[in-house]
C-alpha cells in the first residue's frame, strides 16, 4: 500500500520467515522448476516458495510445511522473471489499467509509466488518489515525472510549477524524471529544469533523455546535466555515441519508430555484444501495434538475431531493475522479491502461457484471469468530455497563407499555401485539407491548411491531442463540423464522417483521450481508422500518432500550439491563436 513507509510490514516479515522454518507453509509452491537465475547468469533447477505477493525462498529445498499450499509441477515449463517496461505512455487511446491487463497477458508485469496526461488534466490530489487505486491492480506500475509539456501551453508555469514538479519527484511511486522533451531550453539556460534534475538525483532517481540525432558533444553535455538513459537510438553508431558517454541505452521498437531490426543488426556488425547497459522499450505505441505482444515480441527478435537467450531476457527484467535501482524488488526469481514469474514452454519461446503477477495468477494455460475491478474513473475526475460550445461556419474560415505540410507520420515543415482556401470544399484531386485547432474550452482557435494527410478524408475530428484540444481535419467543412458534433456527443473521440454520414468512431470517453474498452477490442477499432484514413489517401504508417504530435514541439520543423503556430528551429509564435 502507498500509506505505508515500506512495503511489507515486520509482521508479514516475521510470517514470512517462518515459512523458511516451517512454521508456517507458503501459499504457492513451484515444484521442479527450470528457473533463470540471475546473479549465476545461468538456468538452474529447484523449487520457488511465494506467500502473497512475495517469493521466500527459491533454491533447491522443498519447504517443511506445505499445509493448504497450491502445489504447481512445473515439469517441462521454464521460468523467467516478469518483464518490465520501462517507457509507457498509458493514454495513447487505452488507459492504464487496459494496458497493463493486456501487457499481463504478454507477459510484462511491470510497467514504468509516463505522467503527461495527469498533469495537463488533473489536479495533484486527484492525480495521487489515482496513483494509489491502481497500485492495486497485479500488475506494478511506477511512474516518472515530466518538466514540460512537449508543447507550447497557455500558462505553463502555473502547471508545471516547482511545488507540483517536486512533490511528483518525492513519491514513492515515482522512480525517475523526464522524459527530457525540453532539452533544448535545458542546454539554453533553463535552471529551474536544471533544479529539477539536480533534484531528481538528490533523490536517487534517474532522469530519462529524448536526443534524437544529438551529437557527441550535445550528449555529453547532457550527461553532466544528469541524463541517465536514453531511447532515441535509430543505428548502431547512436548506440554506440551513447554507450561511450556513459548512457544506459532504451533499444526501441515502436509504432512509430520499428527500429529494433535495424538495432540488431548493426549492433552485430558493431561486435556491440555488451548488453548489460541495454534495456527494451516499446515506447508507448498505438494499440494495433500490440497485437502480437509488447516486450515479449522484443525478446523473441533478439534472441533470433543471435543474442544469448539470458542477455535477451535481461534486457526485459534483470537490466532494468537494475537500472532503477530496484532490484531488490524485480528483475530476477530469487528470494525476497515480488513474484512475478512468467511460465514458458521453452526459452526460446519468450510469450508465456501462464503469469504470475504480485503471487496472483493472471494468466493460467493460456486462459486469462481478471482479478483487479474495474476503475470508477469519475471519482478521479475522469469524465466525457462536456463541451458547451457550438462550432461555428465561422470557425471554420481559412485565410492564412502559410500552412503545415506532412513529411512523414510524425515531422511536418511549413509551405506556402497557393491554392484558393475560400471554399466551403476543398478539390479532392489535391492532398490539401482544411485543419483547425480549437481549445477545448472554446476560447481560441488556430486555422490553416494541412497538406499531406489526404487526399479523400471528408471530416475527420480528434479530441485525441497532446493537450486535449479538438483537432479537425477534412475537405468539407460540413462533414468536419457532423464529425464534430458527434464527437462531442459521444463525450470525446475520433470520428469520421463523409457525405453527411458517420463512417466510424473511437470513442473516448476518459476525458476525450482514453478509451474504457479493452485492449483488444480497441485493436479492432484502430486498426479499421487505419484503413478508412488508408483508402481515403493516408500515405504514413500511425495516424493516431499524426494526431498527437502536431502540436508537440520536441519535433521538428512547423507545430501548432495553444500559442499559435509555432516555428520549432527558431522557438518563434509565427501566427497566434485568434479569439472565438
Amino acid at each position: 500500500m502507498l500509506e505505508q513507509r515500506y512495503r511489507w510490514r515486520n509482521k508479514e516479515i516475521r510470517e514470512q520467515a517462518a515459512i523458511i522454518d516451517g512454521k508456517k507453509p507458503p501459499a504457492i509452491l513451484l515444484k521442479n522448476a527450470r528457473f533463470l537465475h540471475s546473479k549465476l547468469r545461468r538456468w538452474v533447477e529447484g523449487n520457488i516458495w511465494i506467500k502473497d505477493d512475495r517469493i521466500v525462498y527459491a533454491g533447491e529445498a522443498l519447504p517443511k510445511n506445505t499445509t493448504a499450499a497450491e502445489i504447481v509441477d512445473c515439469t517441462g515449463l521454464t521460468l523467467v522473471p516478469g518483464y518490465i517496461e520501462p517507457h509507457v505512455h498509458p493514454f495513447l487511446l487505452y488507459n492504464p489499467q487496459t494496458f497493463s491487463r493486456f501487457a499481463a497477458q504478454t507477459g510484462t508485469t511491470t510497467t514504468i509509466n509516463d505522467n503527461l496526461f495527469f498533469f495537463l488534466h488533473l489536479q495533484k490530489k486527484k492525480a495521487f488518489s489515482l496513483l494509489r487505486k491502481v497500485d492495486e491492480s497485479p500488475v506494478t506500475m511506477y511512474w516518472w515525472t515530466r518538466f514540460d509539456a512537449q508543447t507550447k501551453l497557455e500558462g505553463e508555469e502555473v502547471i508545471f510549477s516547482n511545488s507540483d514538479v517536486k512533490s511528483w519527484l518525492e513519491h514513492d511511486k515515482v522512480v525517475q524524471g523526464g522524459e527530457l522533451t525540453g532539452w533544448p531550453q535545458l542546454l539554453d539556460g533553463d535552471d529551474l529544469m536544471l533544479h529539477w534534475i539536480q533534484e531528481t538525483k538528490r533523490l536517487g532517481k534517474k532522469v530519462e533523455g529524448h536526443f534524437p540525432g544529438a551529437s557527441d558533444r550535445t550528449l555529453a553535455k547532457l550527461m553532466l546535466f544528469g541524463a541517465d538513459c536514453d531511447h532515441e537510438s535509430m543505428t548502431g553508431k547512436d548506440i554506440y555515441k551513447r554507450l561511450m558517454q556513459g548512457y544506459t541505452v532504451s533499444l526501441r521498437h515502436s509504432s512509430i519508430r520499428p527500429d529494433l531490426p535495424v538495432l540488431l543488426e548493426d549492433m552485430k556488425k558493431m561486435e556491440l555484444n555488451q548488453y548489460e547497459s541495454m534495456l527494451f522499450t516499446t515506447d508507448g505505441s498505438t494499440p494495433a501495434f500490440y497485437s502480437q505482444g509488447i516486450i515479449d515480441v522484443m525478446i523473441r527478435m533478439a534472441i533470433d538475431s543471435g543474442i544469448p537467450a539470458i542477455d535477451a531476457y535481461h534486457m526485459a527484467s534483470y537490466n532494468v531493475a537494475r537500472h532503477y535501482n530496484l532490484q531488490h524488488l524485480h528483475g530476477m526469481i530469487g528470494t525476497g522479491r515480488i513474484a512475478n514469474i512468467n511460465f514458458l514452454e521453452s526459452e526460446n519461446k519468450p510469450s508465456p502461457v501462464s503469469v504470475l503477477a504480485k503471487g496472483q495468477w493472471v494468466k493460467r494455460d493460456g486462459n486469462p484471469i481478471i482479478i483487479d475491478k474495474d476503475i470508477h474513473w469519475e471519482d478521479y475526475g475522469i469524465e466525457p468530455l462536456a463541451l458547451d460550445w457550438e462550432l461555428t461556419m465561422e470557425d471554420l474560415e481559412f485565410s492564412m497563407p502559410f500552412g503545415v505540410k506532412m513529411v512523414n507520420s510524425v515531422i511536418t515543415e511549413p509551405y506556402s499555401i497557393a491554392m484558393d482556401i475560400s471554399l466551403d470544399e476543398l478539390p479532392k484531386d489535391s492532398d490539401e485539407s482544411f485543419f483547425a485547432l480549437v481549445d477545448r474550452k472554446g476560447k481560441w482557435r488556430i486555422n490553416t491548411i494541412l497538406k499531406g494527410f489526404a487526399r479523400e478524408v471528408c471530416g475527420f475530428v480528434s479530441s485525441f491531442s497532446t493537450t486535449g484540444d479538438i483537432i479537425l481535419i477534412g475537405k468539407n467543412k460540413n462533414d468536419m463540423r457532423l464529425a464534430f458534433e458527434r464527437m462531442k456527443e459521444i463525450g470525446g473521440g475520433i470520428v469520421l464522417a463523409e457525405n453527411g454520414t458517420i463512417v466510424h468512431e473511437i470513442r473516448l470517453p476518459l476525458s476525450g483521450m482514453m478509451s474504457e474498452k479493452e485492449l483488444p477490442i480497441l485493436i479492432g477499432e484502430e486498426e479499421e481508422l487505419r484503413r478508412l484514413l488508408a483508402d481515403r489517401g493516408y500515405p504514413f504508417s500511425d495516424p493516431v500518432y499524426s494526431l498527437f504530435f502536431l502540436s508537440s514541439t520536441h519535433l521538428p520543423y512547423i507545430r501548432v500550439t495553444q500559442r499559435g503556430m509555432y516555428d520549432v528551429m527558431n522557438k518563434t509564435v509565427l501566427f497566434p491563436t485568434l479569439m472565438r
